[in-house]
């Protein structure tokens, strides 16, 4: 697609091509490095969560022994949140990578709202029982209690993916990008829309030091960017304006008389 280029310091990202069967299929499927990376992000993940659900046994081991050390039981209540967070953003990460599909409707569900599930196991048992706990008195009750009910929502909050790819949102955002003719689509570090044109007025702003050139989804995977940029939207349909072809003239074809018949010639 022609543009007038940029001079801005421009990065190809290399790899996470779509597959041979997508693009004959036109449905997406993750690359062999791109499942790879998915399947990294995935492990580390299970491992933070593996850690918090830990930190929470240990909060709950803590409770059955008065007197309860109040520190230590707030220490091990953030650590659990610290540790739930991270591993929700790491399997969030991972699904950018290696998408789910729609068709399975519950498998879709789990495999992105995975993290907001660990939330709910990492804490609801602590706070049930913080609550129900005879050896805490009224303001300890109250202070640990409220402290684990704000990590519990935190970590909830962090977890449930608003927005879920799917192997099917990648696919219509792909045909998108190539029914405008782009090979390439342009994001930055800060942005939240691509682009199709590395000139766009949006990205070549004096804040701007460097754009990424790639296709949309290493865009998905690395930013999260799931919109075109209007502008550039506009931009192409003005400069792909269908031109109106002139109507061709019908030409009437002369009425042939028959063999043998005399024109009439008027008398004066």
């Amino acid at each position: 697609m022609p543009d007038k280029g940029t001079k801005k310091k421009l990065t190809r990202v290399e790899g996470g091509e779509a597959s041979s069967a997508a693009r004959e299929t036109r449905t997406f499927v993750a690359s062999d490095e791109s499942r790879a990376k998915a399947r990294k992000f995935r492990i580390f993940a299970l491992l933070s969560w593996v850690v918090a659900i830990g930190l929470e046994v240990g909060a709950i081991l803590l409770l059955q022994k008065p007197p309860v050390t109040m520190w230590l039981l707030i220490v091990l209540i953030v650590a659990d949140l610290v540790f739930a967070v991270v591993g929700s953003l790491l399997w969030k990460k991972a699904n950018r990578f290696d998408p789910a599909s729609e068709k399975e409707k519950f498998k879709f569900f789990v495999q992105n709202q995975l993290g907001a599930i660990i939330a709910v196991i990492a804490f609801l048992p602590l706070v049930i029982l913080i609550f129900t706990n005879k050896d805490l008195k009224g303001k300890q009750k109250g202070l640990v209690g409220a402290v684990a009910v704000v990590a519990m929502l935190i970590a909830g909050f962090v977890g449930v993916d608003f927005n879920p790819p799917s192997q099917e949102q990648y696919a219509q955002q792909i045909e998108q990008v190539k029914s405008l003719g782009a090979e390439h689509i342009y994001w930055t570090k800060s942005g939240t829309r691509f682009h199709l044109y590395q000139d766009c007025q949006h990205i070549n702003t004096r804040k701007t030091d460097e754009i990424f050139q790639g296709t949309v989804p290493q865009a998905r995977e690395l930013k999260n960017i799931t919109e075109l940029c209007k502008t550039c939207e506009g931009r192409w349909k003005k400069e792909h304006v269908a031109v109106e072809s002139p109507v061709p003239e019908i030409q009437i074809p002369e009425t042939e008389l028959p063999a043998g018949d005399a024109v009439p010639v008027p008398v004066n």
